[in-house]
């Protein structure tokens, strides 16, 4: 067994138990979900045979009994186990007794007769990011800038190249990827994707009808679109040039549900804020993946590709640190959105938080030009913006580069600086 790597959502673990009578910590295979429960949990229970499928779904209620916290590994395998959970919940009156853990949603939603709410919280447990794969020095912390204002910041950071980050990307942020020759580690994820499309034996028939040929199609154009507000017309064009093959949207529509369903797919949310101006914002979504080693595998793309390719390694890069935010936002108790208003200007990530304070970021390779671009854009959509008070900092995050602090404030810093 590896090393195990200290995962930031441990925290929120720790204080969703003490609030709540069970939590369902739910996000893709090889996340590292189970591993992580597993340190919380007193005793546990793995629905990863055929025999113990077959054992829970004739007695239910008797997988969860057990020393608290229980854990109940891939519990959508039979659903009922989550109406047991609040029955259970109901019956005790007691916080931290279940941890659900689950790499995709319900073969049947119709078996949940109730949302949980008040006595069952879901937790969204994403790969790692660079912090947590201890490959970000963490030099610079999003809390400290949210806290304090006018923060120092200056670091060379002379020993990370852009090649490291076109490593990191392809790779990905699966524990079992973390390995110290290169080539193996990048062969761990690529053995991940092929496993991704087989389930003929699943219970779930939203997985088990789909054909691997058309969702390795589909995941291919949706990479081929990363980062982006391609609409799902563009995709559906896309697979009909590239792929040659003929989709309508229902097609495309059933497929990435399932996609979504198995926490590989998840786009990012619009930001809307109060605007001086009449600008109309645009509120769709941009496409990304929950780790971006996904879209590179499923367009064949190698570090050496992505050297040589810049605008396909920033695409990719955007969806890579979108990762790594939307893992820091979470143990900031804050959520990530985008901004895109019909004049044109965006930003490619805001962070919000819960108590109203956010910051914009944009996301380049790096570069003066590139840099400066981001720079005018954030300063163009402050500008617009009815209450600036709550606008804790501005940051251009780089692939590669130093850290530092422009004369009009906005942070620049490096990917594998950052740290919640």
């Amino acid at each position: 067994m590896g090393k195990y790597f200290e995962r930031l959502i441990e925290s929120e673990i720790e204080r969703r138990l003490k609030s709540s009578g069970a939590i369902s910590v739910a996000g893709p295979k090889f996340c590292g979900k189970t591993t992580t429960a597993e340190r919380f949990a007193k005793s546990s229970v793995k629905l990863n045979t055929n025999s113990m499928i077959a054992l829970a779904r004739m007695e239910p209620k008797a997988m969860l009994m057990g020393k608290t916290p229980r854990m109940i590994d891939e519990w959508q395998t039979v659903p009922d186990l989550w109406n047991e959970t609040r029955a259970l919940i109901d019956e005790r009156q007691k916080f931290g007794q279940i941890i659900l853990t689950g790499s995709s949603t319900p073969a049947d939603k119709s078996e949940i007769h109730h949302s949980g709410a008040g006595r069952i919280t879901t937790l969204k447990m994403r790969p790692m990011s660079l912090f947590e794969s201890q490959e970000s020095k963490g030099i610079v912390s999003l809390r400290t800038l949210f806290d304090e204002q006018d923060t120092e910041v200056f670091y060379l950071n002379d020993s990370h190249t852009l090649t490291d980050t076109a490593f990191m990307m392809c790779r990905g942020g699966w524990p079992l990827s973390l390995h110290k020759d290169r080539e193996v580690a990048l062969d761990v994820t690529r053995n991940y994707y092929e496993g991704l499309f087989y389930f003929e034996n699943s219970d779930n028939e939203k997985f088990r009808n789909k054909k691997p040929d058309v969702m390795r199609m589909i995941l291919r154009a949706y990479a081929r679109n990363i980062s982006t507000e391609a609409s799902y017309k563009t995709i559906v064009a896309d697979v009909t040039t590239n792929e040659n093959r003929s989709m309508n949207d229902r097609t495309l529509d059933e497929y990435v549900d399932a996609l979504r369903d198995l926490y590989i797919l998840e786009d990012m949310d619009a930001w809307n804020p109060n605007l001086r101006s009449k600008t109309a914002v645009r509120t769709t979504a941009t496409r990304h993946f929950v780790d971006t080693s996904i879209a590179c595998a499923a367009l064949g793309i190698t570090p050496a590709d992505l050297m040589k390719d810049t605008n396909t390694f920033g695409l990719m890069f955007e969806d890579m640190a979108v990762r790594d935010l939307r893992v820091y936002a979470m143990s900031l108790r804050g959520e990530l959105r985008h901004y895109r208003d019909s004049r044109g200007l965006e930003c490619d990530a805001v962070m919000h938080l819960d108590d109203g304070r956010w910051a914009m970021m944009e996301i380049k390779l790096g570069g003066d030009k590139l840099i400066e671009e981001g720079a005018q854009n954030m300063l163009k959509i402050r500008a617009d913006i009815a209450d600036q008070k709550a606008l804790a900092f501005m940051m251009i995050i780089t692939a590669t580069g130093h850290a530092y602090r422009r004369k009009d404030g906005i942070y620049v810093v490096p990917i594998n600086c950052l740290k919640p």
